[in-house]
């Protein structure tokens, strides 16, 4: 199996401490005399054999981290019988911090018991055997040699799986933080444009039928009678306008006057000034939350802004009835084919009103009842649930 490409770094560290060491043998200077009693082979050539193979264990101390500590392992040994080389000792130290560095994790541990454990058997092994303190150095040794470097790699690991982990933390918040704010953006594009839909629909709604009944029917007096409509109900809308893009430019979260249900009452005049035969039944209630009230006047100016565009001719009926806890809004209106013209529609307005009773946690329903179409909400009131 080929090896892996040595990493640019390694070749340059491989190949300056190969020099090093090639500049010790020709000056002669070795780390132990020829007459030393472990040095078997003598001399400058047995000495590059072990530099050059741990010059080759250098190229691979990122890519095969313990393929390289094994060879250097067997490379630092043969360099005791020798006179040796101090730059083989060194990179034989930086293959044992590369191993723990770059290896893997469980390999890493190993190399640091390993290494200790060798730190104190050559310390306490010789000393027992010799008992003289010179014995001791075999373990500082030992311990300057494979230890030290294994101790400093653990510590360099540690720090970088530290720094990594941080690294990932801010990119999971920052994650988060864009996943918010897209989900906030986007809740908040829904509610202006529910608030929009419910402001102007109804007055378009009006201004759309009462056109078409002035275009098609050629009577001055109801032409008259749609234009005042129209009138109204276009000034009502640029008021509406003009309310939202104020809310918008300010700033503000909550429009500066959010109707209420007192509103209602208004809200019916209006739609029988818009030719809705219209009853309001709001019964007896407690003090609703506001988001509540909110919700409630909303669907209801959308109940009544569909019976204007698709009811059947025929008596609306509003009711809010207020038990359990719940307050429960339905408006009926006839349905079936209706004579006369139409306002077209989208939809939006359902998916509005069912928004708005989700938001609260409520229930909404929609539908034909035999021969009425009845929205039926149920909103909880419960204090602080946001609108």
């Amino acid at each position: 199996m080929a090896l892996p490409r040595p990493h640019r770094f390694d070749v340059y560290i491989a190949v300056g401490s190969l020099l090093g060491g090639l500049l010790l043998v020709g000056i002669g200077l070795g780390t132990r005399p020829s007459s030393d009693p472990i040095t078997l082979f003598d001399g400058p050539w047995p000495v590059l054999v072990p530099l050059t193979v741990l010059a080759g264990c250098e190229l691979l101390r990122r890519t095969a981290p313990r393929t390289a500590l094994l060879t250097g392992t067997v490379a630092i040994c043969a360099d005791l019988v020798t006179q040796g080389n101090l730059a083989t000792i060194l990179m034989f130290t930086d293959v044992v911090y590369a191993a723990v560095l770059y290896g893997p994790l469980a390999s890493a541990r190993r190399i640091q018991w390993i290494s200790g454990l060798l730190t104190v058997a050559g310390t306490l092994v010789p000393f027992a055997v010799w008992r003289v303190p010179e014995a001791l150095l075999i373990g500082v040794v030992v311990g300057v040699v494979a230890y030290a470097p294994a101790a400093t790699g653990w510590i360099v690991r540690n720090h970088r799986d530290a720094a990594e982990a941080a690294r990932l933390r801010a990119e999971q918040t920052a994650l988060l933080a864009e996943m918010d704010r897209t989900q906030a953006v986007t809740a908040e594009r829904a509610r202006m444009a529910r608030e929009l839909h419910d402001m102007v629909a109804n007055h378009l709604s009006a201004i759309a039928i009462h056109s078409t009944a002035a275009l098609s029917i050629d009577d001055p007096a109801t032409s008259r009678e749609a234009l005042s409509v129209i009138r109204e109900n276009s000034v009502d809308g640029l008021a509406e306008m003009r309310r939202l893009i104020g809310i918008l430019r300010a700033g503000d979260h909550e429009p500066s006057a959010v109707p209420t249900l007192d509103g209602l009452t208004a809200l019916v005049d209006g739609a029988r000034a818009n030719g809705l035969d219209v009853t309001l039944d709001a019964g007896h209630h407690d003090a609703v939350p506001a988001p509540v009230e909110l919700a409630a006047y909303r669907i209801v100016q959308e109940s009544l802004t569909n019976a204007l565009k698709h009811a059947c001719p025929g008596r609306v009926t509003v009711s809010l009835a207020q038990r359990d806890g719940e307050l429960t809004v339905t408006v009926s209106s006839p349905y079936g084919d209706r004579d006369g013209p139409r306002a077209p529609g989208s939809g939006a307005g359902l998916v509005g009103m069912r928004e708005r009773a989700a938001l609260l946690g409520g229930m909404f329903d929609a539908g034909p009842e035999g021969p009425h179409w009845t929205v039926r909400a149920t909103l909880p009131l419960r204090e602080g649930v946001p609108e």
